[in-house]
């Protein structure tokens, strides 16, 4: 998928088991009450203040002693940021800091919507293109158009072989009510134009689609747990009953989480009474809280089916926890991530952040979900992911091991497991059955996205005039079309392999089909949904297409005569 101005990620691709995802928040939801907490006197009180200063003198002094005393100029600055790293690396893998920057970038992610021009893009031979401008965003007001290439920012180029996402946030993101000035090569233009554009408000949304697959069956696919998750997906809950939902799929795979309460009110959007939903514990008992369900939910009854996979971690883990303990959800796809620490966000004086582990946290049967690490050996466990793959995790059942000192038992009696993540109620193995070189080469260098934003342009005016449901049935691609997509890869430097073509041909065709039509219709959904998308891209997930076929399992749960027990567990 194109690039989102706001973040600079694609989230077409899985989460990758780097730092940056191992330590992905999962906040904890009461201190968003009272905001981010500014400064360390949160913390207060006298515990080893003495062992505290000494370490602190020690630390100042041989800080004081580099400044004025070494043989080369040094920034002290970074320093200090480097051994507040090396530090936490003693401690839990997910305690981390971020200096100001990353602060705020970290933030953005989770927030309702960020200032700037509203357009999403591609980078594609070094040079930036719109996929569209986002409806009612003030690129769209400025005329700007899909297929634009944007050439500079104010005076300052924008193509070349230095231009890399990072920089074209910065170029694009400001202060609300200040203008940019875009220099743009429109299609079939061969002089570029100066357009003014005045940075506005753009919001963010976190339900990438919500639709209904037949005519009782409803798909949602919550993509992270930030400020705006609850309302959009009362929404988009809402929107699906009028249209006569009756059973309800939930997607949280590749959701790393976000804020805990968000994960808590949704959860209760499903379970009736006031059953526990999530309870916390730390070494500090003001950390201690326990979640209840408090509302009559939207969906208290009727077959609920959730997704998940190894890049669900965190509050996609407390939702799922809650539902698989209460008997509530049917749960499909592969053990999720792992992640049962609980952060504390500290704003410091300069604008960085710490970000602590306070406490743990629990599902209603007790469970922890996180999983093991040893302190100071952080690198064993960012590479647990890994460790999952070459065990053949994520295509055998029998491949999870569940720690037996760990069981758990759900209302119902089922066992469940603590200690590593969810464990499916069903196991659908990864489908790696198109993954080719090839493909990866076509990724790597943009050209299923490029290719397909060329296609959807040069036939805008006739798919514009179609409603979706007929250019779904209508549209596909022929052999003349990957024969070109084959050709400019080809001309890219991509070494025409047909073997490999032939066994990722079927992904290719319906991979760019999605796309055109997510550029096509995604300026009519002013939700920020990529329904079209998502419901193209179905036709080649076999974790979906399982999912619906198993609601009379759901159903079975639902009314308690479930017996099913995930092959992995079985002894």
């Amino acid at each position: 998928m194109a690039e989102k101005e706001e973040f600079g990620i694609k989230r077409d691709k899985p989460i990758q088991n780097n730092k940056a995802a191992v330590r992905l928040p999962m906040i904890l939801g009461v201190t968003m009450a009272g905001g981010i907490l500014i400064g360390a006197t949160f913390f207060g009180g006298s515990k080893n203040l003495n062992n505290i200063g000494r370490g602190y003198t020690k630390y100042k002094e041989i800080l004081q002693l580099i400044e004025n005393n070494y043989v080369d100029t040094v920034n002290t600055d970074e320093l200090v940021d480097y051994s507040i790293g090396k530090m936490l690396e003693k401690l839990d893998p997910h305690t981390s800091y971020m200096n100001p920057d990353e602060a705020v970038a970290a933030r953005t992610q989770l927030e309702g919507g960020f200032d700037g021009i509203g357009i999403e893009f591609n980078l594609y031979k070094d040079t930036v293109y719109v996929v569209t401008p986002l409806a009612g965003g003030p690129s769209e007001t400025a005329g700007i158009q899909s297929g634009d290439k944007i050439l500079k920012v104010d005076d300052k180029a924008l193509t070349g072989n230095k231009v890399d996402n990072g920089s074209i946030f910065q170029a694009l993101r400001g202060r609300r009510g200040t203008e940019v000035r875009l220099t743009i090569l429109s299609r079939g233009e061969k002089e570029p134009k100066v357009v003014t554009v005045v940075r506005d408000r753009i919001p963010t949304y976190s339900v990438d689609a919500a639709y209904m697959v037949d005519d009782k069956t409803g798909y949602i696919k919550v993509n992270r747990f930030s400020e705006t998750t609850y309302d959009e997906f009362k929404t988009a809950l809402t929107s699906l009953k009028q249209q006569g939902l009756q059973q309800l799929m939930l997607d949280l795979r590749n959701n790393p989480g976000g804020y805990m309460d968000r994960a808590t009110s949704l959860a209760d959007e499903f379970i009736g009474g006031n059953k526990l939903l999530v309870y916390t514990n730390g070494k500090d008992s003001r950390y201690d809280r326990q979640t209840f369900a408090r509302i009559a939910g939207q969906f208290e009854d009727g077959p609920l089916i959730v997704l998940i996979d190894e890049g669900s971690a965190s509050a996609s883990e407390i939702v799922a926890g809650a539902l698989q303990d209460h008997d509530r959800a049917l749960i499909v796809g592969r053990r999720s991530f792992g992640k049962g620490l609980v952060q504390m966000p500290v704003q410091l004086f300069d604008g960085s952040e710490l970000r602590l582990t306070i406490s743990r946290y629990y599902t209603p049967s007790g469970r922890s979900i996180q999983k093991p690490y040893v302190p100071g050996h952080e690198g064993d466990y960012e590479k647990d992911l890994e460790a999952r793959s070459k065990r053949g995790e994520y295509f055998i059942a029998d491949s999870i091991k569940n720690d037996p000192k760990l069981r758990f038992k759900t209302d119902a009696g089922r066992l469940v497991y603590g200690g590593g993540g969810i464990t499916p109620d069903y196991f659908v193995p990864r489908d790696t059955s198109w993954q080719t070189s090839y493909i990866a080469q076509l990724y790597g260098k943009n050209l299923l996205r490029e290719y397909a934003l060329e296609y959807a342009n040069d036939n805008r005016k006739k798919f514009e005039k179609m409603p979706f449901a007929e250019f779904n049935r209508t549209v596909n691609f022929g052999d003349d079309q990957l024969n070109k997509l084959v050709s400019l890869a080809s001309s890219e430097g991509i070494k025409q392999n047909p073997a490999e073509f032939a066994r990722s041909k079927e992904y290719i065709r319906t991979q760019l089909k999605a796309y055109v039509a997510r550029y096509i219709y995604q300026r009519n959904n002013r939700n920020g949904q990529n329904n079209e998308y998502f419901k193209i891209a179905g036709e080649v997930d076999d974790t979906y297409k399982k999912a619906l076929s198993l609601f009379d399992r759901a159903r079975q749960l639902e009314h308690g005569t479930y017996s099913y027990v995930p092959k992995g567990e079985r002894k």
